[in-house]
């Protein structure tokens, strides 16, 4: 008997991304998207372990979306933490997961200036390679992002050193930092895909900072505008 790949719908797992379906789906809802290929991404990866700026017993990967309540990677550690320097907008275009081409969605990414409240998820040395090519699988199937090390700091401004994140790449069509917020906000309310609604996306990351004691005034403000988005529709 065949062994059947796993489902796609319903969120994503640490098989979901092993197995190469995302990838697969992808490249059916974008035909026109160029995808990055396996050697590229490789070569991403490898270009941020050669920048680390610190070896030790781990890294640190800085969480400000999906990553925050559904990591999918082994971790050993989890605390509060900002990145400096960069802040959250939903500025990343997409037609698939929860959007569709007929009704993209909006997700998030990290953009120039201010700080950002997140998560930094920390990876054991012995599991780092692997593990970040289960990230790199995830949020490096296409050129939307740009993946580096930021710093970062716990919530009394301590420096903890660097974390990787990923960072808005403006200079790709997925980029939508350019659209009014009445638009982002219509997307948000309406726009669903097979990983779910993009409602359910801001919803779950702002519970998710607020269940480690963190509020973000911006996604409070999202939520509030999205709900009523929904409430009028």
């Amino acid at each position: 008997m065949t062994a059947q790949p796993p489902a796609f719908d319903g969120g994503i797992t640490r098989d979901l991304l092993m197995s190469g379906v995302l990838r697969e789906q992808i490249a059916k809802a974008m035909p026109h998207m160029r995808l990055t290929t396996d050697a590229e991404r490789a070569a991403s990866l490898r270009a941020i372990l050669d920048a680390r700026p610190e070896h030790g017993d781990g890294v640190w990967v800085f969480a400000y979306g999906s990553l925050i309540w559904n990591p999918a990677i082994h971790i050993v550690g989890q605390r509060i933490a900002h990145a400096v320097g960069w802040h959250r907008a939903f500025c990343l275009s997409v037609s698939m997961g929860r959007g569709t081409p007929e009704s993209p969605g909006a997700m998030l990414g990290l953009r120039p200036g201010g700080t950002c409240p997140g998560a930094v998820l920390r990876i054991a040395e012995t599991d780092v390679e692997h593990e970040l090519d289960l990230l790199w699988r995830r949020e490096m199937v296409a050129d939307g992002y740009i993946p580096r090390w930021v710093p970062i700091a716990d919530a009394d401004g301590r420096d903890l050193g660097g974390a990787i994140a990923f960072t808005i790449n403006a200079d790709q069509p997925t980029y939508c930092g350019h659209l009014p917020e009445d638009e982002i906000v219509g997307r948000l309310a309406t726009a669903r895909g097979r990983l779910g609604t993009g409602a359910e996306y801001l919803f779950r990351t702002r519970d998710g900072l607020a269940a480690m004691g963190v509020i973000d005034p911006f996604l409070d403000r999202m939520a509030t505008l999205v709900r009523e988005r929904m409430a009028a529709e």
